[in-house]
């Protein structure tokens, strides 16, 4: 198996996480929806919304952190690196690159110690807090697999010395 099949299967995986993550969003919206009806209406808020959007919203956001990088949705500072060569900006890349592979790390090792320790639940509907710290290391496990595929573009542009 060569690197563009590893690639490919990479950014697909990031792809379906993403979708999941979104799908998220409508459950989200639907509670957020009945909730507010139900206490504007009949003065009735569903127990536990502000819990449960807590979660979702996590979910969310862990599982599209890897697919915004693979499309470039994170912000940028083009108008700093726009003004320099091709391999300025390739040398820029790769160092932003690695710093973010090493914060990323961290998070994913925390994540992942602070995932498998933790015993407690939430207040309200006691749903385990467990799931959601693993996922932290989950979602930063695949931004890092991105970030590397990133790594290795920029050095391939470094490499040819094109923007």
């Amino acid at each position: 198996m060569g690197w563009g099949e590893v690639k490919k299967g990479i950014r697909r995986i990031n792809y379906l996480v993403c979708a999941v993550g979104m799908a998220m969003i409508i459950p989200l919206m639907l509670l957020t929806f009945a909730d507010v009806m139900l206490r504007g209406f009949f003065n009735k808020p569903i127990a536990g919304t502000f819990e449960l959007s807590q979660y979702i919203l996590a979910i969310f956001i862990l599982l599209g952190a890897a697919y915004t990088q693979q499309v470039r949705g994170h912000v940028g500072v083009h108008f700093l690196t726009s003004r320099l060569s091709p391999r300025g900006r390739a040398l820029c890349e790769i160092i932003t690159t690695l710093l973010s592979l090493f914060i990323i790390a961290i998070v994913i090792w925390q994540g992942w110690v602070e995932g498998i320790t933790e015993k407690s639940v939430s207040d309200q509907l006691r749903i385990p807090q467990y799931p959601f710290r693993v996922l932290v290391a989950v979602g930063g496990f695949l931004l890092w697999l991105e970030l590397l595929i990133d790594l290795f573009g920029s050095f391939g542009k470094l490499r040819r010395n094109e923007p």
